[in-house]
């Protein structure tokens, strides 16, 4: 780039906030993360240590808007802690990063999920898939990204990045360090959340932070609304993903057991999170696979790492023995 860019990422604690701040710093972006409780900058390792952190609430429009002064984008990763108060928190969260990107004249960023889906759009995910949710989350998803392409058609610009399940080095709210394995033990057996014989599409998280920091380096480019999906590490039969853990563990003979869903739906009757981490099965029982045709058409190539090397990173950087 011929001058430093400066990019405000909200949710730089959590997984994809960090991969693509992480890697924005790494294409010379300056990065600025909003946070309720602020990281010390500057230790040994980490590789946030040129963050500046601010803190500040994302349902704080006040402190959006004053974090985002000068930005030319603006990450919005920022999730409401495990599955619930999405109701109450998303959308205001999405109003607030959508004003300070007008006011600023910054593009804004989605990490986009596949909850805006239904089984009519599946097995194979487009952009211009028809997005008819079968969840309230999903319905949220929806409202959010609408919410964003009205605001690109009155000038503020837009960018939806589509995943799949997230893993990567960093412990987060994905389905990997919750629940196939458990950050710092001594893993026995692999809970797997899918049917044998499902098709499931895996993004590993620096490839996904390096995806969106590539996507920005070449912003003159895209559309006012642009939407790209990232197809990630696909797994065709549900067993590519217990297979690389169990051989980044040596222990190929390491039992692979079925999600307990009728455990956690009764749990769900009295708890909120297994209510809707239940809600969320059908992600699971059906093979749903991302295209990136555009994604490769527009970069040249999707920033990929092989799936043995991600794992074996990731149970490392999480302690998993």
């Amino acid at each position: 780039m011929s001058e430093t860019k400066k990019a405000l990422v909200l949710g730089a604690t959590g997984g994809i906030g960090g991969a693509a701040a992480t890697a924005l710093l790494r294409h010379g972006w300056q990065v600025t993360a909003l946070a309720r409780a602020c990281r010390q900058s500057g230790q040994p390792g980490d590789p946030l240590a040129n963050v500046k952190w601010v803190q500040g609430d994302a349902m704080n429009a006040v402190d959006v808007r004053a974090a985002a002064e000068g930005v030319q984008a603006i990450v919005h990763a920022a999730n409401p802690p495990g599955y619930g108060n999405w109701a109450r928190t998303v959308l205001p969260m999405i109003d607030n990063s959508i004003a300070a990107a007008k006011a600023f004249d910054a593009r804004l960023v989605l990490p986009g999920t596949i909850y805006n889906f239904g089984p009519d759009a599946f097995p194979h995910l487009i952009e211009t898939a028809p997005q008819h949710p079968t969840t309230e989350k999903g319905r949220i998803r929806v409202e959010l990204e609408r919410r964003m392409e009205t605001a690109s058609h009155e000038g503020t610009r837009a960018l939806i990045v589509r995943f799949g399940d997230f893993f990567g080095p960093v412990p987060g709210n994905n389905w990997f360090s919750q629940g196939l394995v458990t950050p710092g033990k001594r893993l026995r057996s692999v809970t797997y959340p899918g049917r044998k014989g499902v098709g499931h599409a895996w993004a590993y998280l620096p490839d996904a932070g390096e995806t969106i920091a590539r996507l920005l380096d070449r912003a003159d480019g895209l559309e006012p609304f642009a939407r790209f999906h990232f197809g990630g590490l696909w797994d065709a039969d549900g067993t590519a993903m217990p297979q690389a853990i169990a051989e980044a563990l040596d222990r190929p003979a390491i039992k692979v057991w079925a999600m307990p869903w009728v455990m956690l739906g009764l749990a769900g009757l009295l708890q909120e999170t297994p209510r809707e981490i239940y809600k969320m099965r059908y992600l699971w029982r059906e093979t749903i696979r991302l295209n990136n045709s555009k994604l490769v058409a527009f970069l040249g190539e999707e920033p990929q790492t092989l799936l043995p090397e991600a794992v074996s990173a990731t149970l490392k950087a999480l302690n998993v023995e």
